[in-house]
């Protein structure tokens, strides 16, 4: 087995309080949109988990599945998948009933030309999904992007803080809060608003686009300096352990690691590790999209995977030639258009 493989296989390791978490949640877990980023990983996790904990409880991923592989690896680690188009209405009337339901299905990139199937996915499709599982806790992920920009000596804002989106892709992100807040209060569903800002890992993610920039020469824009990142792992661990924590009206969370962290320390960083001087374009700007997951690390503990440990994972992975995911975050991007 190659190192590679050995750190992906050691980082995955579900937490003991995860699988304490897992052996309290009550039934199927019912994964909507598995097929993404961090769905495959998290379904994953939280088949580990339960059989660490002598669960029998089904952990089911649910996606359009246009990559077989993916299906095939899911299936392979005993979690149960089905194919299914979330906007056919035929496909989600035959979904099984679960109790717990992480709902992980979206679009963003590739908004712009495509706004009436952007808030079909974000703001029509909760909906329909909080009608079915009326009867189910469900964990509706959103994003930071919602948000308003802020000082980066902010601090980052909390929950209570007024959304201000800037664009297509956000606004059709808070009209899926309010969906499923709608029908939070409405059916008395327990749910938990999960908004994300920004999850990373060895394939993807802020970290990885910094240090491929640095790698190649490649200059970084700085008029974004300021970021708040989290591992996916410790990510995708709170999102199972929210099940714990939805309520009716609906639970906003804010769900990030605790620093404010700089792109140009990050660059930095890396210059280090790859003995290269990071390139800069462009003045940094005063504001960010930052959260405070004050409240997320209040009930769950701070992440895990610690910042520097975060930063050597990636350097490594990139070195040593790991496969990477092709979606770029879009972190610099101020006007809202993805």
């Amino acid at each position: 087995m190659d190192d590679l493989t050995l750190l992906e296989q050691e980082i995955l390791k579900p937490s003991p309080v995860l699988v304490d978490d897992i052996s309290r949640i009550q039934g199927d877990i019912l994964l909507l949109g598995v097929g993404g980023k961090m769905g495959p990983a998290m379904a994953r996790v939280a088949r580990q988990a339960a059989d660490i904990a002598g669960s029998s409880q089904r952990i089911i991923g649910v996606s359009r599945f246009s990559d077989g592989d993916a299906r095939t690896a899911l299936e392979a680690a005993g979690v149960e998948t089905i194919a299914a188009d979330l906007l056919n209405e035929a496909d989600l009337a035959a979904l099984p009933d679960a109790p717990n339901v992480i709902y992980l299905a979206g679009h963003k990139f590739g908004t712009t030309g495509k706004e009436p199937f952007t808030w079909a996915m974000n703001a029509y499709l909760p909906g329909r999904v909080a009608e079915k599982y009326r009867n189910s806790n469900i964990i509706a992920f959103s994003s930071g992007n919602v948000l308003p920009f802020v000082p980066v000596t902010s601090g980052g804002v909390s929950e209570e803080t007024n959304p201000d989106p800037i664009g297509e892709y956000a606004q059709s992100c808070l009209g899926r809060e309010r969906i499923f807040e709608y029908f939070s209060q409405k059916n008395n569903t327990p749910m938990l608003i999960y908004r994300l800002n920004y999850a990373v890992d060895f394939r993807y993610g802020v970290m990885v686009e910094i240090a491929k920039s640095v790698l190649s020469g490649e200059p970084i824009d700085l008029r974004t300096e300021n970021v708040n990142v989290i591992w996916q792992g410790d990510a995708n661990e709170i999102a199972i352990r929210s099940l714990l924590h939805c309520a009716s009206p609906a639970k906003i969370l804010n769900v990030t690691g605790p620093e404010t962290v700089s792109i140009r320390w990050l660059a930095q960083q890396y210059g280090l590790r790859f003995q290269k001087e990071p390139l800069f374009i462009h003045e940094e700007q005063p504001t960010a999209l930052l959260s405070n997951a004050s409240e997320a690390h209040k009930l769950f503990g701070y992440p895990r995977v610690t910042l520097k440990e975060m930063i050597d994972m990636t350097a490594s992975w990139l070195l040593q030639g790991g496969k990477l995911i092709n979606k770029p975050t879009h972190f610099q991007e101020r006007g809202g258009k993805f």
